[in-house]
């Protein structure tokens, strides 16, 4: 299934890492039950998946203040995205 993910370009042509690198393997990883790996690869698959289930359940079923915990989800995964660029970037250029 490796062999059908997209390379990332940011990479290959500056070197560095972006906001998603380790996104596509750790899905892969996440399916392949591999949940430790998973968040080792990529730390926001699993508020991003909680994000995108959540929005899913949505479209059938309405609840009360969707839209305060979407806002939240949404926060939550994009904290935890910036967060590990940041411990990325900081062990990249140390």
């Amino acid at each position: 299934m490796e062999e059908f993910l997209l390379p990332c370009l940011n990479k290959q042509f500056f070197g560095l890492e972006c906001y998603g690198c380790g996104g596509q393997r750790a899905m892969v990883l996440l399916f392949e039950g591999n949940f430790i790996d998973a968040f080792k690869m990529f730390p926001a698959i699993y508020p991003l998946a909680i994000l995108l289930f959540f929005v899913l359940i949505n479209i059938f079923i309405k609840f009360k203040f969707d839209f305060s915990i979407k806002i939240g989800l949404i926060i939550l995964t994009a904290g935890t995205i910036l967060f590990n660029y940041l411990i990325k970037m900081f062990y990249f250029f140390n």
